[in-house]
C-alpha cells in the first residue's frame, strides 16, 4: 500500500479533536488537552525518528514498530512512569479506533497499536503530609503582603476542599457560597461538579482575600478566583505559579519541620485531608463524595495507607505522638448539617 493522501490524516485529527471528543462524547477540556498533548508529542518523535516534515505524516507512519519504540523512548530516555505511558498509548488507540470508525480500512492501524501491551502499574503507597507539616506550610506564607495573603488562602482552601490543583484554578468568585453551611462548587474530571462545605475559619480568609483581591466584585462575579494581571490583562493562576510558592515555603519550612517532604505538589493537600478526615472518624463513602471519586474502590487507598502507618508505628515501638497540639481546626463528624449535604440530602 502506498502512502496515504496525508490531508486526510490531518482531517481525521482535525474532528477527532475539535467535533468528536467535545461535542459526541463532551470529553473534558482537561481530557481534550491530555490527548492532544500525546499525539503532538508522537507527531514530535516520528518527525525525528523518520527524518520527515509534518505535512509528510500520514496513517502508515502510526506502524507498531514506531509506536512501540516511542513509548519506551518516553520511559526510558525520558524517565516518565508507566501509567504515563499507559495513558499515551490509550490516546493513540483513541484516535485510530475513531479513524477506523470513520473509515473502515484504517481499522489495520488501529488493529496493529492494539498488539502493543500496556504496563503492569504497581500502586505506590499514598503520600501525604501531617497535620504538624500541613500547618508549618501553611504558616510560611508572609502575611503582611498581597501576595502572601493569596497564598496562605490557596494553601488553606486545597487543603480544607481536597481539591485538584485544576479544580482550584478554575474558581470564580461566584463558586463560594457563604451561609449557615458555606460551600465551594468544584467542577471536577469529565465535567463532574460537586459541592464541598468549607469551615469558618476558611470563610474568614476568604473574606480577607475578597476585600484584598476583589474588593468591587459582587457575590455572583465571575472572574477568576485565583488571578495573575499582566498589562492590565487578568488571566486565571496556572498551577506553575502555585507550585513556585510552595515549593519555596517547602524550603523555608523544612529549617523548622524536619519531616517536611523532599518535594511537595498540591495534590499532596488533597491526600492530607482525605487522610486526616479518616484518621479522625470519618466513613470513607464521605470521604470518596468529598474527593469526587468515581467509585469507593479509588478511596480505599486511604484505609490501607493508615493500616499501614500504624503497622509501622507498632514495630518502632515509639509511641510517641509527633503531631500534637495545632490550631488547624477540625470538622466534627456528627454534624447533621455536612452529613447531609454530603449525602445529598440538602
Amino acid at each position: 500500500m502506498g502512502r496515504l493522501k496525508d490531508e486526510v490524516f490531518f482531517q481525521t485529527l482535525n474532528d477527532y479533536f475539535n467535533h468528536y471528543l467535545p461535542v459526541q462524547r463532551c470529553a473534558s477540556i482537561h481530557t481534550i488537552k491530555a490527548y492532544r498533548s500525546a499525539i503532538h508529542k508522537l507527531l514530535e518523535y516520528i518527525l525525528k525518528k523518520k527524518n520527515i516534515k509534518l505535512n509528510e505524516v500520514g496513517f502508515e507512519d502510526l506502524d507498531y514498530e514506531t509506536v512501540d519504540s516511542y513509548l519506551e523512548n518516553i520511559v526510558k530516555e525520558q524517565g516518565l512512569s508507566q501509567k504515563t505511558r499507559n495513558h499515551r498509548l490509550n490516546s493513540i488507540l483513541s484516535f485510530l479506533s475513531y479513524a477506523a470508525d470513520m473509515t473502515p480500512e484504517y481499522m489495520i492501524y488501529h488493529s496493529n497499536i492494539s498488539k502493543i501491551p500496556k504496563q503492569k502499574v504497581e500502586s505506590k503507597a499514598v503520600e501525604y503530609m501531617s497535620e504538624k507539616v500541613v500547618h508549618t506550610l501553611i504558616n510560611q506564607a508572609d502575611t503582611k503582603t498581597k501576595k502572601g495573603i493569596r497564598n496562605q488562602f490557596i494553601m488553606i482552601l486545597m487543603y480544607d476542599t481536597g481539591a485538584r490543583i485544576q479544580e482550584i484554578i478554575n474558581l470564580k468568585v461566584c463558586d463560594i457560597k457563604l451561609g449557615k453551611t458555606p460551600t465551594v462548587m468544584l467542577f471536577g474530571k469529565g465535567n463532574k461538579t460537586r459541592v464541598v462545605p468549607i469551615m469558618e475559619y476558611t470563610v474568614s480568609h476568604y473574606l480577607n482575600y475578597l476585600q484584598i483581591y476583589h474588593k468591587d466584585e459582587n457575590e455572583y462575579s465571575k472572574k477568576p478566583l485565583f488571578y495573575t494581571k499582566r498589562k492590565n490583562i487578568i488571566q486565571a493562576m496556572s498551577d506553575d505559579n502555585i507550585r513556585k510558592f510552595l515549593n519555596q515555603y517547602a524550603d523555608s519550612a523544612r529549617k523548622i519541620c524536619p519531616e517536611v517532604p523532599e518535594k511537595i505538589h498540591p495534590h499532596l493537600f488533597r491526600h492530607s485531608r482525605a487522610m486526616h478526615l479518616y484518621q479522625h472518624g470519618m466513613d470513607l463513602t464521605l470521604i470518596s463524595q468529598w474527593l469526587g471519586h468515581s467509585n469507593l474502590e479509588t478511596t480505599l487507598i486511604y484505609a490501607h495507607a493508615d493500616t499501614d502507618q500504624k503497622r509501622r508505628a507498632i514495630e518502632k515501638s515509639m509511641g510517641k505522638n509527633i503531631i500534637g497540639e495545632i490550631d488547624i481546626p477540625k470538622y466534627i463528624i456528627d454534624d447533621e448539617d455536612i452529613l447531609k449535604k454530603l449525602y445529598g440530602l440538602i
